[in-house]
């Protein structure tokens, strides 16, 4: 995605996708009973490839909402990657 911003552009990063994408599929593997994503996988997309698309897969496939660890980093790393994003405008923009 872009944003525009005072006539520049941000592009959002695709790898955020990368995180909600894998949520999706560990939630339907999870109703049919197949190999899951390890915990550890997913927090750790989470982190490296964009919190914002792993809050969005616990919003949307309301999946891993009940472990309180995943309720409370994955909210932190949407932050940190916005934070970024933001401040990498700022002093870089």
């Amino acid at each position: 995605f872009q944003v525009n911003v005072t006539e520049k552009r941000i592009k959002g990063a695709p790898q955020g996708w990368f995180a909600l994408f894998w949520s999706g599929i560990d939630k339907s593997k999870a109703k049919r009973g197949k190999w899951r994503i390890s915990e550890a996988a997913l927090l750790t997309a989470s982190f490296l490839m964009g919190g914002v698309g792993g809050l969005l897969g616990m919003l949307i496939c309301r999946h891993k909402t009940k472990h309180w660890y995943f309720c409370l980093l994955v909210p932190i790393f949407a932050v940190l990657s916005v934070g970024t994003v933001v401040l990498t405008y700022i002093y870089c923009g």
